[in-house]
């Protein structure tokens, strides 16, 4: 679809996740792709432009996914599809990347992909992908780094080589580094020490990338945090000192709560032993009280919170976002705070100035939802129409 010279998106709310309060009668200007500018209607030039009656609608900026992995196609068998062959894979991300748009997730960050070739599957998803109208904007971690022995990773290392693993990622054309600190146990120590993680984010940063952490258990989070890692991904146990930690060595928590729905819908949906017995139920039970408890002392810490899924590599599938966002609000933050999570404090976290943020100059990356999400965050599900760079794509 052509872009129009001048649009303007007329008789909307507004709401940008940097206020409580939802702006109401507002109409915004896009010119050359880019926002002009955003107006009471009373002040509005309608002349000359291409006007959208988006009366009863609210402009969001496009969301932020910052845990998902576009080459995996979740479900209780994820595991084992992510053996499946490249091609399969890459049209797997393909077909991701639509249900993203469509949702109007209009930011991916792939945190780890299987190995084709010698190069993670991500890097030629991101090539293929990237720039395109009605494509996602994709960053990249490659695949994963364990430690050696884990039959799970791609990439394996032992503390000393973890700063060359990473910076071989980096030489691959990944965007940032994966790190996977948990043991394979809670009860066990993190595989790496801080003076090691440490070592490899110096070298990452003077590179100009960043570096995340998966941390599901409390040991790999509290070495993550000392050693100032960007973020910690899902943060599922962690307590009031490594909160602290995070907080005081600028960590964002990547919240990834949406894993919690589909266990427990799994339990009820699939064959899989983990999901159905007792057993399993309430250990799920157990992690998601966890995690929730965990948010809390982030929220407690003044931890930064950017919103991920976790879709691919894991239970979920692709375009649960909104959902995300529902769960954070059940969690304890309130409705805009969540939102900001899953707009412009992702994009800060990608490092990307325009990322989920509207302002008048920025790139026209809109969401347009039915209804209120500072009231009600399941408006985000409600996606009327999605614009990336003033062009609607859904």
């Amino acid at each position: 679809m052509p872009r129009p010279e001048r649009l303007v998106l007329h008789d909307a709310a507004l709401a940008d996740g940097r206020s409580d309060r939802l702006r109401v009668g507002v109409s915004l200007a896009i010119r050359g792709g880019r926002i002009e500018w955003v107006r009471p209607n009373d002040d509005a030039d309608l002349s000359g432009a291409e006007v959208v009656d988006a009366g009863g609608a609210t402009i969001v900026p496009a969301l932020v996914d910052c845990h998902s992995h576009l080459t995996m196609q979740g479900g209780s068998h994820w595991i084992a599809r992510g053996g499946d062959p490249p091609d399969v894979l890459r049209q797997v991300a393909r077909d991701n990347a639509k249900r993203l748009v469509s949702a109007g997730v209009l930011w991916a960050r792939d945190v780890g992909a299987p190995m084709a070739g010698g190069r993670p599957l991500s890097i030629a998803v991101r090539d293929e992908l990237g720039g395109k109208p009605g494509q996602p904007y994709i960053r990249v971690a490659g695949t994963w780094i364990g430690k050696t022995g884990y039959p799970d990773m791609w990439v394996t290392a032992d503390g000393p080589q973890l700063k060359d693993a990473a910076l071989g990622q980096l030489d691959l054309g990944t965007d940032l580094v994966k790190l996977y600190m948990d043991a394979p146990d809670r009860s066990q120590a993190s595989p790496f020490t801080v003076d090691d993680v440490r070592e490899a984010v110096v070298a990452i940063h003077a590179r100009g990338a960043k570096v995340t952490a998966h941390s599901g258990f409390l040991a790999g989070a509290r070495v993550a945090a000392g050693a100032s890692v960007d973020s910690i991904e899902h943060g599922f146990e962690l307590d009031d000192d490594v909160a602290r930690a995070m907080a005081a060595n600028g960590v964002t928590l990547v919240s990834t709560l949406s894993v919690f729905p589909s266990w427990e819908a799994f339990a009820r949906t699939t064959s899989i032993e983990r999901f159905t017995t007792a057993e399993g139920r309430g250990r799920v039970a157990r992690r998601k009280e966890r995690a929730y408890a965990s948010l809390t002392a982030a929220k407690r810490a003044g931890v930064r919170i950017a919103t991920g899924t976790d879709f691919g590599g894991g239970s979920v599938r692709a375009g649960f976002l909104a959902g995300e966002v529902e769960l954070l609000v059940d969690a304890g933050l309130e409705p805009y705070d969540a939102l900001a999570a899953a707009t412009w404090r992702a994009g800060e976290l990608l490092g990307v100035d325009h990322a989920g943020r509207i302002e008048e100059g920025m790139p026209a990356d809109l969401v347009l939802v039915a209804g209120d999400p500072l009231s009600d965050p399941r408006a985000l599900w409600r996606v009327w129409a999605v614009y990336q760079r003033g062009v609607r794509v859904a």
